[in-house]
């Protein structure tokens, strides 16, 4: 069989391994590159309507690239950072309103303000 076929890209490249060195286990890249890759799928749907909220890709994009595969090779050039945060450290200024998880955190915050409040009286 002759004639050029194009190399699949996305999941091989960058290479697992050269991904997992950037963060603490496989969970933790999972979780890092798909909220990533939500933030630019949100940026171009927003670009539509013109609102900027999400910051857009940060690497070169090419025709039809998957935003996973944006968001892998912008951990790969060490162009973002993952950090833990406690949800007992976050205030509500912390939390952007109208996500699932924000819900979460703005009732555990709310939580420990009563515990607080109950503890001092």
């Amino acid at each position: 069989m002759s004639g050029t076929q194009g190399v699949a890209e996305g999941i091989t490249h960058p290479p697992i391994d050269d991904l997992l060195a950037k963060t603490d286990s496989k969970y933790s890249l999972v979780i890092y590159a798909a909220k990533r890759a939500r933030q630019i799928n949100a940026y171009y749907s927003q670009l539509g309507e013109g609102l900027l909220e999400y910051v857009g890709p940060l690497v070169e994009t090419h025709v039809q690239e998957k935003p996973l595969s944006i968001a892998m090779r912008e951990i790969e050039a060490g162009l973002l950072t993952a950090e833990q945060v406690d949800p007992s450290e976050l205030t509500p200024a912390d939390v952007r309103p109208g996500t699932p998880a924000t819900s979460v955190a703005v009732e555990a915050i709310e939580d420990t303000d009563l515990d607080a409040d109950t503890e001092q009286e």
